[in-house]
């Protein structure tokens, strides 16, 4: 018994070894992260023209949050029209950057309480319209707070800055046209990523999507996984780094955090599909797949469902 556990054993390092071998054979880039610890953070921030920003709701933001960190909502950053969570336009953001002290220099490190989302779709916004110099915390308020960090209620005084944002980069936004392209004529570079739950997936999807929630980027603690681990993941679902992955959840805002997970393991080729199921539910002539017959209403399992 002993020695066939210990045969078991062997056979697992050995399958785990090959399978990180695989993933070195692929290029993935090794340079510009978006993806910092919380110690590393709090060690940024001490630098200058660094501006820490808090991406959860009004009210959990004013009960606590890191000190001398800026309130950004969800809301700030996006529009309701057509559909909900769409990326709001450059003035806009142009002036929600400048009303918090963010001006083209300033390195901005958010953070959120809501599995990297927000931060995310932050990190996305911003780099859509131009900024790079952006980090996601990973593990959010948490992993902040156990590194460390001071929270307080008390709101900073904030000296306001010049933010110009470039034109929107479409490269980093699938429009319904393009998903369209895909369904009608499936390219094989190109990878459809439905990031909602399974119950969700399994209620209706856009036809030739693959189903990886948004969750298997983080570990229990809702820090980000390692960029191998990343790599591992999706490479066991057929993305490799030179194919396009277009990824989408209800409102893209889940899809966001799987962007920065992509992007922070290597990957390049990255499109968010900002109009998301619910632009494509909505058109009642497109097409969905409906993997399992469920007629009931679905909840997912994610914090939040956007």
């Amino acid at each position: 018994m002993r020695k066939l556990s210990l045969l078991l054993v062997l056979c697992m390092v050995l399958v785990s070894a090959m399978g990180l071998t695989g993933c070195a054979s692929y290029d993935f880039a090794e340079t510009d992260t978006a993806v910092v610890s919380a110690e590393d953070a709090l060690v940024m921030m001490a630098s200058g023209n660094v501006v820490l920003v808090d991406m959860q709701d009004e009210d959990d933001y004013n009960k606590s949050h890191v000190e001398n960190s800026v309130n950004i909502q969800r809301s700030d950053i996006n529009v309701n029209e057509p559909f909900s969570n769409m990326i709001a336009p450059k003035e806009t953001i142009e002036k929600v950057m400048g009303s918090r002290g963010i001006s083209n220099d300033t390195m901005v490190i958010a953070y959120d309480n809501k599995n990297n989302m927000d931060a995310s779709r932050l990190w996305w916004t911003l780099k859509v319209y131009g900024h790079d110099n952006v980090k996601v915390v990973s593990g959010g308020l948490t992993a902040l707070e156990a590194a460390g960090a001071v929270c307080t209620d008390i709101v900073p005084v904030i000296a306001k800055a010049e933010f110009t944002a470039a034109d929107k980069n479409e490269e980093y936004i699938a429009t319904k046209a393009d998903i369209e392209a895909q369904v009608n004529e499936p390219d094989a570079n190109i990878m459809l990523i439905d990031t909602r739950s399974f119950e969700e997936f399994n209620a209706g999807t856009i036809p030739g999507s693959v189903n990886i929630e948004y969750l298997m980027n983080n570990h229990n603690d809702k820090t980000i996984k390692s960029p191998r681990d990343i790599q591992i993941t999706y490479i066991e679902k057929g993305l490799e780094p030179e194919m396009t992955a277009v990824l989408y959840c209800k409102t893209s805002i889940r899809g966001a955090e799987t962007f920065v997970a992509l992007w922070n393991a290597g990957y390049r080729n990255i499109k968010l599909y900002d109009g998301a199921w619910l632009e494509w539910s909505s058109d009642e002539d497109a097409p969905s797949d409906v993997p399992a017959d469920n007629s009931t209403p679905v909840n997912s399992n994610s914090q939040d469902n956007s």
